[in-house]
């Protein structure tokens, strides 16, 4: 019977391992036990604080007595352990945390081998993106607890003050305590539309790392790799064609980063970038995931976007693109999930396949209906096409429209000198 308040699985092996070591076990390990703790103490700061006191003991222990033969169940036994011991401690000023501490201390520990502790982290995961949340909280709140990210690398990333993004992260955690949010997998029933909401908030994230909303840089490689490996952590623990569909998406997306800008950092058209440059492991992986996405027949936009940017992948240039397979695929992504903004890539496209003339009608179609008017991406669109057609007064206004609605330093670069290599085509003329 092992003594109150060790671990239970303190068996060890050989030496202690380095701190280096134990860095590398919290790295990969710690959202899982976070994941677990969460669970079994039913509230997120108990749980924090738990998981921070069970890595203090293990740098602590484990050096001296050796690494335990299951390090995961050693930090989850030590966590609880400490988070009654801390309740019971804090109980001489509050006599309901000695109720909770009796409660906690009459659960059962887990069972190591059992699936449901690999649930933990989908808990973790829809806990995180319930839809009772707001939107930039569960982006908050998914960064910060299931990938890890600091509050000031979050705040960085979408240009807000580390305290607002605190704010959120408590207020979300709040939230789920106070509505009585349950820490569970959705049922069958209620999967598809809360997968839904899970997967635009990962899609959110990537979007804010392959091309940020604004700022000094193109690209925050960190955030476009965490969406990734939350990608392929939910599709582990849930097989889904949707979710191969995105994970895909961003894989193919992800592939031409090294491409998108030069060494000075400036903006790189696709049509223009070094395919060389692309990584063709990714493209690989993501062409695979597409077309098992799509021989399922159950699969969604995400899906129909991967096997877009997966034709612009199988192409050794833009004039190689097979643009007819691309205007066909927007079509049937427009049936799915119509979008002034697919409607928008879809002229692109047809200009590409039919000439410039009829990718400017739909864009200026577009703007007739007053949508996407203040996008800076459809007027920079509009003036490359006026630019094709010889429009040049109507290019420069575009460009001028575009500049002034971009908020992306190495856009507004890419932008302005299109425009100043218009003016000097005039002086020259």
């Amino acid at each position: 019977m092992p003594e109150r308040g060790r671990p239970r699985s303190s068996e060890h092996a050989g030496n202690g391992p380095t701190l280096a070591e134990i860095d590398i076990l919290y790295r990969t390990q710690s959202r899982r036990v976070l994941a677990t703790l969460i669970r079994l103490l039913g509230d997120f700061e108990l749980a924090e604080e738990a998981l921070h006191d069970a890595f203090i003991a293990a740098v602590q222990q484990w050096p001296r007595d050796g690494l335990p033969s299951n390090p995961r169940a050693w930090l989850v036994s030590t966590g609880r352990f400490k988070a009654i011991d801390g309740l019971r401690r804090r109980a001489r000023f509050d006599a309901s945390l000695s109720l909770l501490a009796d409660q906690l201390d009459g659960r059962d520990e887990p069972e190591w081998e059992r699936e449901d502790l690999e649930d933990d982290r989908l808990r973790l995961i829809f806990s995180c993106c319930h839809p009772a949340l707001p939107a930039d909280a569960q982006v908050a709140l998914t960064l910060r607890e299931v990938c890890d990210l600091k509050t000031e690398e979050i705040a960085r990333a979408f240009l807000a003050s580390p305290s607002t993004i605190a704010q959120r992260i408590v207020r979300a955690k709040q939230k789920i305590r106070e509505a009585g949010i349950p820490y569970r997998v959705p049922t069958r029933d209620e999967l598809p539309a809360r997968l839904d909401n899970v997967l635009r908030v990962i899609y959110l994230v990537f979007n804010e790392g392959y091309s940020a909303s604004s700022g000094r840089e193109l690209t925050r490689a960190d955030l476009s790799a965490e969406a990734i490996r939350l990608g392929r952590l939910l599709l582990k623990l849930l097989p889904d064609p949707e979710l191969m569909g995105l994970l895909a998406l961003m894989l193919l997306h992800d592939s031409r980063r090294a491409a998108r800008t030069d060494e000075a950092g400036e903006l790189v058209r696709l049509d223009e970038q070094d395919r060389s440059r692309w990584n063709q492991a990714q493209i690989a992986e993501g062409a695979a995931l597409v077309e098992r996405a799509l021989a399922s027949r159950r699969f969604g936009p995400y899906t129909v976007q991967a096997a877009i940017v997966a034709v612009h992948a199988e192409a050794s240039s833009a004039a190689q693109t097979d643009w007819a397979q691309i205007v066909g695929l927007y079509d049937l992504l427009l049936r799915i999930s119509p979008s002034p903004v697919i409607e928008l890539n879809r002229a692109v496209a047809l200009a590409m396949r039919d000439g410039a003339e009829v990718g400017l009608a739909a864009i200026d179609r577009l703007l007739a209906r007053g949508e996407l008017r203040d996008y800076h991406l459809l007027h920079s669109a509009r003036a490359d096409f006026c630019r094709r057609l010889g429009r040049l007064d109507e290019a420069r206004e575009a460009y001028r429209a575009a500049l002034g609605l971009a908020q992306l330093e190495p856009e507004k670069r890419f932008l302005q000198q299109r425009l100043d290599e218009l003016d000097a085509g005039q002086r020259e003329a």
